[in-house]
C-alpha cells in the first residue's frame, strides 16, 4: 500500500482526475477511461476519428488521452515548476510503458501500451509531444517563422505521424505531407487565439512578421486593429492555407476511410481561416469562430463520404 500511495503522489498537483488510481485498471477499465475522456471533449481529434473502422477507434481514443493529459499538465497548472516536474513524471511514466509496462498503473498507459504494440509506434513521437509542451513552459514568444516550424515539429506533426501509423502508413514522403497539414492546423489555431494567448502571455506571431508590417506588440492586448495588422494577418493567413493545401494532397495516397478524417481535419483548418478572412483579418475585436452551420456541412460532408464507401462494398 505504502508503493501505491508514493506512486500516486508523484502526480501531485496535476487536475484531480488525472492522479493515478490506487489499483492498476484493467485494460477495458483503461479504455473506457480514454474514451470518457475523448467523448467529453469536443475537437476534431474526436470527430474525425468516428470515421475511421471501429478496430482502430480504441487506438486513437488511447492517443487521445495521452494527447489531452500530457496538455493538461502543461496548460491546466499554473506554476510552470510544478508543470515542468508533471511533465517529467509522466515522461517517466511513458518510458516505463515502453520499458517496464507492468508497473504503469495510469489507465492511459494501460490502454496505450495495447496501442503501441499492435500498431508498433515508436517512442520518439509521444516523447516528442512532452518536449513541446516543456517548450511552452520557459518559452512564450517566437522570433521567425522557422521557429515556428520548430515548434510545431514537436507540437504538432507527431499527430498526424500516429494516426498514420496507426492506419499502417509508414512512407516518410507521407509523413511529410501530414507534417504540412497538422503544422497548418496548428498555425490556424494560434492565429485565431492571439488575444487569448496573448492574455496568457504567450505570442505565437512571429516577431518578424511584426517588424515587416509596423506592428506594436501591445496592439494585441489594446486591440488597436489598424490596415498594418491586417496586411501581417493576412499574410499569414495566405502563407498557411498555402501549406494547408499543399499538405492535403496525402488524401489522394491513402484509403478511402483514412481520406475521410484527414479531408475532415483539413476542411476544420480551412475554416477557420475562412472565419479568419471573413472578419476582414481583425482577429483582435473577437475570436473568429467556425459557424455552426459550417461545423454541420463538415460533418455531413464526411458522412456522405462514409455513406458512399459503404455503397461502393
Amino acid at each position: 500500500m505504502m508503493e501505491i500511495v508514493a506512486r500516486r503522489n508523484l502526480l501531485e498537483g496535476a487536475p484531480e482526475a488525472y492522479l493515478l488510481p490506487e489499483d492498476r485498471p484493467t485494460l477495458a477499465e483503461a479504455r473506457a477511461w480514454c474514451r470518457e475522456l475523448t467523448t467529453s471533449h469536443y475537437e476534431n481529434f474526436h470527430v474525425a476519428t468516428f470515421f475511421l473502422p471501429k478496430k482502430v477507434r480504441p487506438h486513437f481514443e488511447s492517443i487521445y488521452a495521452y494527447c489531452r493529459v500530457s496538455d493538461d499538465l502543461g496548460d491546466e497548472v499554473a506554476n510552470p515548476e510544478i508543470a515542468l516536474r508533471l511533465l517529467n513524471t509522466w515522461e517517466g511514466m511513458l518510458d516505463e510503458c515502453y520499458d517496464a509496462p507492468e508497473r504503469s498503473m495510469h489507465p492511459v498507459f494501460v490502454a496505450l501500451r495495447e496501442t503501441i504494440v499492435a500498431c508498433e509506434l515508436p517512442r520518439k513521437l509521444f516523447s516528442d509531444l512532452l518536449y513541446a509542451f516543456k517548450m511552452d513552459q520557459v518559452k512564450t514568444e517566437y522570433e521567425t517563422w522557422d521557429e515556428l516550424m520548430k515548434y510545431s515539429r514537436y507540437s504538432a506533426n507527431p499527430v498526424g505521424r500516429l494516426v498514420l501509423w496507426v492506419c499502417g502508413y509508414r512512407e516518410e514522403a507521407l509523413g511529410l505531407l501530414s507534417d504540412k497539414v497538422c503544422t497548418a492546423l496548428q498555425l490556424a489555431n494560434f492565429w485565431q487565439d492571439v488575444v487569448e494567448d496573448a492574455e496568457r502571455g504567450r505570442r505565437y506571431l512571429p516577431a518578424e512578421s511584426l517588424i515587416r508590417y509596423g506592428v506594436d506588440e501591445g496592439q494585441i492586448l489594446g486591440r488597436v486593429f489598424t490596415p498594418e495588422f491586417r496586411a501581417m494577418m493576412q499574410e499569414l493567413v495566405v502563407r498557411t492555407r498555402k501549406m494547408l493545401l499543399e499538405g492535403g494532397a496525402i488524401s489522394g495516397s491513402v484509403d478511402k476511410e483514412l481520406k475521410v478524417t484527414l479531408d475532415l481535419f483539413r476542411k476544420g483548418g480551412e475554416a477557420i481561416l475562412d472565419g479568419i478572412a471573413a472578419q476582414d483579418y481583425d482577429v483582435l475585436r473577437g475570436r473568429p469562430m467556425v459557424t455552426k452551420v459550417k461545423k454541420v456541412s463538415l460533418l455531413l460532408g464526411a458522412l456522405v463520404g462514409k455513406a458512399r464507401m459503404g455503397f461502393a462494398r
